[in-house]
């Protein structure tokens, strides 16, 4: 495959699944100590990857659990973040001038603050308890977060009592990193052809549903803008058809990114429709690509790491067919902002 350590990459996921006893423990205890709600505070792309994680525990657990923007909260404070609160801090950097600045406002209020970063010899590496590391770089970032904020959301339900079969669940997860591999390997042959889908155009409409729904927000906003300086349009599928839709028209390029939970009946809506209004109209689909031996379940609760890691085999062959390194930026950490 193009420009991939499967070695290394392996190593990666593989981290962050091993994670999960730790991660197990802290939730345990801070429910059994009178936790009453979650907070996952991330600061851009990284918020997004913890998404899927909320609308699972808002699904499936009465804990109350909110996500909110670390910059806003900073200014007006939450009468729900209470020394009471468990707080998850991702930040691959460690270093999220926002996310610190909540860190420190955290520190006072007296909640329970758990940092999930990549390195430890960074601020909020040295400053959650407990900080959990598992080192990664930006094209293997997504599926680690996807994969710990899932151990998040399996430990309350299990502390809770609102599963029951958690220990199941999290051995099928140690065999999730080959079955990515698998994934990308089986994408490989047509990661060119989608790559240049992207290449042929300055903009693109993104849409998806569920737990597709953040992956099509953090694929349009964080690579494509960010990294590729492509004009992107993130739209959820149920939203498609409130506004966005008036926008479909010969020569309009609409990406559809389809997993396998409850919510791909409105991903199967915009298929329905965009057919007959755009010729470029792309699907893809976690389905047709993901090892057919993981359960039913798993292959639900992961395919927002399955889209992820597609979609870096496309990043590393649109990155070489633009010319356009994913590392290069104008502006993010280069100018003062």
């Amino acid at each position: 495959m193009l420009n991939f350590d499967e070695d290394r990459f392996l190593r990666i996921q593989s981290g962050a699944v091993a994670l999960a006893p730790r991660i197990d423990d802290e939730i345990g205890a801070a429910i059994a100590a009178g936790a009453e709600n979650l907070h996952f505070l991330g600061t851009g792309g990284v918020a997004y990857l913890m998404e899927p994680a909320v609308q699972l525990l808002h699904r499936r657990s009465g804990f109350p659990t909110f996500k909110d923007y670390p910059a806003e909260l900073v200014l007006t404070g939450s009468a729900n973040l209470t020394d009471k609160s468990i707080v998850v801090m991702p930040s691959l950097s460690g270093t999220t001038k926002e996310s610190v600045a909540m860190l420190n406002r955290l520190k006072e209020i007296g909640a329970k603050i758990i940092t999930l970063v990549g390195h430890a010899d960074t601020p909020l590496g040295l400053g959650g308890n407990p900080a959990l590391v598992n080192f990664a770089e930006d094209d293997t970032s997504s599926e680690s977060f996807y994969l710990q904020s899932l151990l998040v959301a399996l430990s309350v339900l299990k502390a809770r009592g609102e599963i029951d079969n958690y220990d199941a669940l999290v051995a099928e997860l140690e065999t999730v990193p080959a079955a990515l591999v698998e994934a990308k390997k089986a994408f490989e042959p047509k990661a060119e052809d989608h790559a240049r889908i992207i290449a042929g155009a300055d903009y693109h409409m993104f849409a998806g549903a569920g737990n597709m729904w953040p992956e099509a927000l953090y694929y349009a906003t964080c690579i494509l803008e960010e990294m590729q300086w492509i004009r992107t349009r993130p739209v959820h599928a149920s939203d498609f058809f409130h506004g966005p839709l008036e926008l479909i028209e010969k020569g309009v390029s609409l990406v559809l990114f389809r997993g396998e939970d409850e919510c791909d009946p409105l991903a199967e809506r915009v298929a329905q429709f965009a057919p007959h209004y755009t010729d470029r109209f792309t699907v893809i689909s976690t389905a047709d690509y993901l090892p057919r031996s993981l359960s039913p379940e798993i292959r639900a609760l992961i395919s927002p790491a399955v889209m992820a890691t597609l979609m870096e085999r496309l990043s590393a062959h649109l990155e070489v067919m633009r010319d356009h390194p994913l590392v290069t930026r104008r502006y993010y950490k280069r100018v003062a902002y």
